[in-house]
C-alpha cells in the first residue's frame, strides 16, 4: 500500500475530529466501512512516520494528538460494544463434567442424624448446608482450563491494530487504562452473576456459620468458573491484543482487568481460613482445602507472571491456612469431646447426645480421609504425656504402629469419648442404670464404626474388638447389679428346718420368700419398663439373658414350693406370677414406657 502524502494523512485525522465536528462524534470508524477504518490507520502511521523527523511542525504535533484521542475512543466503544452478559452457568456446567471427585460430596452434617435428641453446651454443640461467542476456546497444560473467545476475531484484529499505533506514540497508560476499565466491569459483572459478593474480611467473619456455609458452596463453584475460565479467557484476549505489542504489555494489562476481582475472589477463602475455629467448621473448611487445591495448578497457569506472583503466593498462603485451621479444629475437637461437661444423666440410660455427634463427626471425618491423611503429619499427643493425670485417659500409642497418624486420632477420640462417658454414667444413682448407659453408648459407638467400610478400616478390627468387649462386659454387669439380688430370693437356703412334726420346710420363711422376691421384680419391672435401649437387635438379646436366669429358676422354685403355700390361707397374696407372668413380664423391659402404658396397649 502506497503511503500518504502528509497533508492528505493531516486531513483525514482532522475530519473526525470529534471536538471540532459533530458529524465526527456521531459516527464511529471501526463501526462503519473497513476502507475507512483502514485509511484512518495508514494516516496516523503517516503522522507517526513524519514525528520521527527532525522538524516537526506543531500542525503534525496536534494532529498525533487528535489521532490518540480518536483510537482511544475506538478502542473504548470496540470493548464496550462487544462486551456481552457472560453465562456463567453455562461455563458452570462445564467445568463439573471436567472436575475430579472431590473427597465428600455434600456430605451430611453430623448433627443430621434423625434420631438425635438435640442438646447444647458451651464447647460442642449438638445440634449443631464479558461474554462467550463460542464455548469450545482452546486449552491451556492443564485440561480444566476453559478459554473462550470473550470477543469475536475481527474486533480483537482492530483493537490490536489500535493498541500498536497508541503504544508507539507513547500513550501506553491510556490505552491500559481504558481497557482495564472497560473489561474490570466485565469481570464485575460476571462475579455478580456468579453470586460472588464484595465482602471484606472482617464483613465475612461477621456473619454467622449457616449463612457462611451456603457461601461457601456458592464460592467452590464460583472460583472454578473464574479461574479455569473467566480469568484464563481474560488472559488469552489480553494475548491476542497486546502480546508481542511491547514489553510485558499484555501481562499488565490482564492484571489491571484482573487483579481486583482476584484478590476479592480469594479474599473470601482467606478469610475463613482465619476465622475462629469450632468443630462443625472442619468439613466446609476441607471442602475449600480441597477446592483450592485442585485449583493451584490452574491459579500457576492463569497467574504465571512476575507481576501476578502476589496473586499465587495469596492462593498457596490461604491453601496453608486452611490446612493449619483443619489441624487446629480436630485437636479442639478431641479437647472439646474430652472435657465436655455436662451433667445431667440422660432419662432411661438411652444414648446420650455426645456420642451421636461425636460418632457422626468422625464418620464425616472419615469421608475425607484423602485429604486429612496428607494434613495431619502426627499422630496424638497421649501416653507418658498424659501419665498419672486422672483427668486424662491414656492411649498405648504402641499397639497402632501401622496405623496412619489420622487414623490414631480417630481412635483417640473414640477413647476420650468413652471416658467422659463413664464420667457420665457415675451421675446416675442406680448402679444398674450406670452399667446399662455405658453398653448402650459402647454398642452405639460398635455399630457407627461397623456401618460404615471407611471407618472400620481406619479404626480397625484389633480395637473393635476391644470396644465388643466392653459394651458385652457392661451387659454382664448390669445383670449382675439387677438380677443377682432378685435370683437370691430363689435360693433353698433357710427354708428347711429339722425335727419334730414339720413337713421340712418353714412356711413363714417360704412365705416371706415368695414376699422379698414379688417386691423386687415388681421394683425392678416398674423401674426399668421405662428404661431405653434403643437398638432392637441389643435390646432382644438381653431380654433374652435375662430370660433364660429368671424363668428357669422361678419355674424350679415355683415347682418346688408351690404345695407349701397353696396348702395354706390366701396363697394368691404369695404367688402373684405365674412363668407366663414373668415371661410377658420381661418383655416390658427397656421400652421407654410406663408399667401403665404396656397395660394399656395389651388390652387394645
Amino acid at each position: 500500500m502506497e503511503s500518504l502524502p502528509l497533508e492528505t494523512a493531516e486531513k483525514i485525522i482532522l475530519r473526525w475530529d470529534s471536538t471540532a465536528s459533530e458529524d465526527a462524534r456521531d459516527k464511529l470508524i471501526f463501526s462503519g466501512d473497513r476502507d475507512e477504518a483502514d485509511l484512518y490507520l495508514q494516516a496516523v502511521d503517516e503522522i507517526q512516520r513524519s514525528l520521527s523527523s527532525v522538524s516537526v511542525s506543531e500542525k503534525v504535533n496536534s494532529a498525533i494528538q487528535i489521532a490518540m484521542a480518536r483510537l482511544e475512543d475506538e478502542f473504548r466503544n470496540i470493548l464496550i460494544s462487544h462486551t456481552n452478559p457472560f453465562d456463567p452457568t453455562t461455563e458452570d456446567e462445564a467445568s463439573q463434567t471436567l472436575d475430579p471427585p472431590s473427597s465428600s460430596s455434600s456430605p451430611k452434617h453430623p448433627d443430621n442424624d434423625e434420631s438425635d435428641e438435640v442438646s447444647q453446651t458451651s464447647l460442642l454443640r449438638f445440634n449443631s448446608d464479558g461474554a462467550a461467542s463460542s464455548v469450545t476456546g482452546s486449552y491451556r497444560s492443564t485440561s480444566s482450563i476453559r478459554e473462550i473467545d470473550l470477543i469475536p476475531s475481527d474486533a480483537v484484529y482492530d483493537l490490536r491494530c489500535i493498541a500498536e499505533r497508541m503504544v508507539s506514540s507513547g500513550y501506553l497508560r491510556e490505552c491500559i487504562q481504558v481497557y482495564g476499565s472497560v473489561r474490570k466491569s466485565s469481570v464485575d459483572a460476571s462475579f455478580r452473576k456468579l453470586g460472588i459478593e464484595k465482602l471484606s474480611i472482617g464483613d465475612v467473619q461477621r456473619l454467622q456459620w449457616d449463612q457462611l456455609e451456603n457461601k461457601i458452596r456458592r464460592w467452590i463453584r464460583a472460583a472454578k468458573v473464574c479461574v479455569r475460565t473467566l480469568f484464563a479467557s481474560e488472559k488469552k484476549l489480553c494475548e491476542q491484543i497486546f502480546d508481542g505489542v511491547g514489553t510485558s504489555i499484555d501481562d499488565a494489562c490482564f492484571m489491571e482487568t484482573v487483579k481486583g476481582p482476584a484478590i476479592q475472589l480469594f479474599n473470601f477463602a482467606e478469610a475463613i481460613s482465619i476465622s475462629r475455629r469450632s468443630p462443625e467448621k472442619l468439613f466446609k473448611i476441607l471442602d475449600l482445602h480441597d477446592a483450592l487445591t485442585e485449583l493451584m495448578p490452574d491459579i500457576d497457569v492463569v497467574f504465571d507472571s512476575k507481576s501476578s506472583e502476589t496473586i499465587r503466593v495469596q492462593a498457596a498462603e490461604i491453601l496453608s491456612r486452611l490446612g493449619e485451621a483443619a489441624r487446629g479444629i480436630l485437636s479442639e475437637f478431641e479437647n472439646a469431646v474430652l472435657k465436655e461437661p455436662s451433667r445431667v444423666p440422660v432419662p432411661g440410660g438411652t444414648i446420650h447426645p455426645l456420642t451421636r455427634y461425636v460418632m457422626n463427626y468422625i464418620s464425616l471425618i472419615s469421608d475425607y480421609k484423602v485429604t486429612l491423611n496428607e494434613l495431619i503429619v502426627s499422630k496424638p499427643s497421649t501416653g507418658s504425656r498424659y501419665s498419672g493425670d486422672p483427668g486424662i485417659p491414656d492411649l498405648d500409642l504402641s499397639e497402632f504402629e501401622e496405623k496412619t497418624p489420622l487414623d490414631v486420632h480417630l481412635i483417640w477420640i473414640i477413647v476420650i469419648l468413652q471416658f467422659n462417658l463413664d464420667g457420665k454414667s457415675k451421675h446416675y444413682k442406680d448402679a444398674s442404670l450406670a452399667h446399662l448407659f455405658v453398653m448402650n453408648n459402647v454398642h452405639y459407638i460398635v455399630q457407627k464404626v461397623r456401618g460404615s467400610p471407611e471407618l472400620r478400616e481406619m479404626i480397625g478390627d484389633d480395637y473393635l474388638k476391644k470396644l465388643t468387649g466392653k459394651f458385652r462386659q457392661a451387659a454382664t454387669s448390669y445383670q449382675r447389679a439387677t438380677w443377682v439380688r432378685v435370683l437370691y430370693c430363689l435360693r433353698d437356703e433357710g427354708l428347711h428346718v429339722s425335727g419334730g412334726f414339720s413337713s421340712g420346710v418353714s412356711k413363714s420363711a417360704l412365705r416371706e420368700r415368695f414376699k422379698a422376691f414379688n417386691a423386687m421384680f415388681e421394683e425392678v419391672h416398674r423401674t426399668q419398663a421405662v428404661w431405653l435401649i434403643p437398638d432392637s437387635q441389643l435390646r432382644e438379646e438381653l431380654r433374652i439373658s435375662i430370660s433364660e436366669k429368671l424363668i428357669p429358676a422361678y419355674r424350679s422354685f415355683l415347682g418346688r414350693f408351690r404345695g407349701h403355700i397353696e396348702s395354706g390361707r390366701h396363697p394368691e397374696n404369695y404367688i402373684k406370677y405365674s412363668v407366663e407372668d414373668l415371661e410377658d413380664a420381661v418383655l416390658d423391659f427397656f421400652e421407654g414406657v410406663t408399667v401403665s402404658q404396656h397395660l394399656r396397649r395389651r388390652s387394645e
